[in-house]
C-alpha cells in the first residue's frame, strides 16, 4: 500500500487500517493537534510548526502485531533501535518511510519522559488522536519546553474550550485529579502553562483576540487544578519543591536517523 505525503492524511490512513485489523492505535503530538484543530490549522502553520514524524499511542497487547502490520503497509522496522528501548526499559517502536524519508514512531501503554503519562484505558475516548487533554499533557509535562511545544498548546488552547468531559474539550477535571497526586508533574504543568500564556504574546501571528482567548483558558485550567484536594503525597513532596529534582532527565539518543519528539 502506498503511503502518503501529507502526514495528518497518512496518519489518519494508518489508524483506519489498524482498525480493520483489530488494533488499537491513536495519533499523538503535532499530527493530533494539527487533526483536532481545522480552524486554527492555518495559525500552526503560519507560526512556523512543520511536521516531522508520525507519533502513535497504542497498547502493549497489540505489540506483537505491530511489526507485522508496519511491514505490511510498506514501513521498514528499526529493529536495532527497538532493541535499544527495551533495554531503556521504554516501550517504543521506530519505522521508516523510506519514500517519504519519514519516521513514525510507536509508544505503549504509557509515555515516560520527564514525567510518566499511564494510557492505559484511555485510547477508546477518542478517535483517531489521543483525547486533547492527554495530547496536552504530553507538551506540558516537558520541563524544558520548546518553542514546538507551546505553539502545540497554542493552537489545542486557541480551538478548544476547557470543561469537565473529553469530547471535543479539554478536560480540566481529568487533568486536576491526576496532577492532585503528583507535586511534581504539577509543578511542571503550572509553570508550563503560564510560560505558554506569556510566550503567546510574541508571535505576530496571533491578535489580541486570540492572545486574550488562550490567556482565559489557561487561567480556566490552572483553577481547575489548584482548587482539586492534594493528597498527603502531595502536600509532603510540596514541602521539599524544588530543592530536590522533581522530574526525570530526558537525554536525546544520539544515534543514526534517530527521530527527535514532535
Amino acid at each position: 500500500m502506498e503511503q502518503l505525503a501529507d502526514f495528518t492524511q497518512e496518519a489518519k490512513r494508518i489508524v483506519e487500517l489498524a482498525k480493520k485489523k483489530g488494533i488499537i492505535l491513536r495519533v499523538m503530538g503535532a499530527c493530533a493537534v494539527r487533526l483536532h484543530c481545522p480552524k486554527y490549522e492555518h495559525l500552526h502553520k503560519k507560526m512556523g510548526r512543520e511536521l516531522s514524524d508520525i507519533d502513535f499511542f497504542s497498547y502493549s497487547r497489540f505489540k506483537s502485531d505491530m511489526k507485522k502490520f508496519f511491514e505490511d503497509i510498506g514501513y521498514k522496522p528499526r529493529d536495532y533501535m527497538a532493541r535499544y528501548w527495551e533495554r531503556a526499559r521504554l516501550l517504543r517502536e521506530i519505522y521508516d518511510d523510506e519514500r517519504n524519508k519519514r519516521v513514525v514512531d510507536v509508544f505503549f501503554d504509557e509515555l515516560s519522559m520527564c514525567h510518566t503519562i499511564n494510557l492505559k484505558g484511555r485510547l477508546e475516548l477518542d478517535y483517531p488522536t489521543i483525547t486533547l487533554s492527554d495530547i496536552l499533557l504530553e507538551k506540558m509535562q516537558i520541563v524544558k519546553l520548546t518553542e514546538k511545544d507551546v505553539q502545540d498548546t497554542i493552537i489545542l488552547l486557541r480551538e478548544h474550550e476547557v470543561g469537565g468531559s473529553d469530547e471535543e474539550t479539554v478536560n480540566g477535571k481529568y487533568i486536576a485529579k491526576l496532577l492532585s497526586n503528583d507535586w511534581g508533574f504539577y509543578y511542571t504543568v503550572i509553570t508550563n502553562l503560564n510560560r505558554v500564556k506569556e510566550l503567546s504574546k510574541k508571535y505576530e501571528a496571533l491578535t489580541q483576540k486570540d492572545c486574550d482567548d488562550i490567556s482565559m483558558k489557561v487561567d480556566a485550567l490552572i483553577q481547575h487544578i489548584e482548587k482539586e484536594p492534594k493528597s498527603l503525597k502531595w502536600k509532603v513532596r510540596e514541602k521539599v519543591g524544588t530543592r530536590k529534582k522533581w522530574y526525570t532527565e530526558v537525554e536525546e539518543v544520539v544515534l543514526p536517523g534517530t527521530p527527535t519528539r514532535s
